[in-house]
């Protein structure tokens, strides 16, 4: 559960950032808060050998928030679901520190490889990260991007296919 924590604080840290006065409280009960303690919920399950029961978070997170974060996926601490609505990362996904999803962002697996994501990372709505791919530190992807193919650390990646317009600076 101190992932959870980490969780809550670093979506408190992203909504000051964006200029809201946010209490404890008022990010404990905003859209995504759910899906992140779902979702821990469901890795402390599967962690602990209780898969039916995490079958069962699974099912709720789908039903209740509309995404879908798979049992084994590994994320570390400082992970944010901002909007849950269609949000579907697979199992095999691992990812670093302080990593933020918007709505409808797909992490996805292909031909048995996925997504290695490093820290401090954003990835905008409706993106995609797809296959055996690896994404740097520091990394921003925009809106509806498609990444296919790796990316550095400290670049800022947009479009279909997703091509870095951004690269050298610090983007996080």
């Amino acid at each position: 559960m101190k992932y959870l924590k980490s969780d809550i604080k670093q979506k408190q840290q992203v909504l000051t950032d964006e200029g809201y006065q946010v209490s404890m409280l008022r990010t404990l009960v905003s859209d995504g808060t759910s899906a992140n303690a779902l979702y821990r919920l469901t890795s402390w399950l599967v962690n602990y050998k209780l898969a039916p029961l995490a079958l069962i978070s699974l099912w709720l997170n789908r039903v209740i928030n509309g995404c879908v974060i798979g049992a084994a996926a590994k994320f570390d601490k400082g992970f944010v679901i901002m909007h849950p609505v269609g949000v579907v990362i697979n199992s095999k996904v691992i990812g670093g520190k302080n990593i933020i999803v918007e709505s409808g962002v797909v992490i996805g697996d292909e031909k048995g490889q996925a997504p290695v994501l490093g820290s401090n990372i954003f990835i905008g709505a409706g993106a995609k990260i797809i296959g055996g791919v690896t994404i740097g530190d520091n990394v921003k992807i925009g809106a509806n991007a498609v990444v296919v193919k790796d990316l550095p650390s400290n670049v800022t990646a947009v479009g279909v296919p997703a091509k870095i317009i951004n690269k050298g600076e610090k983007t996080c």
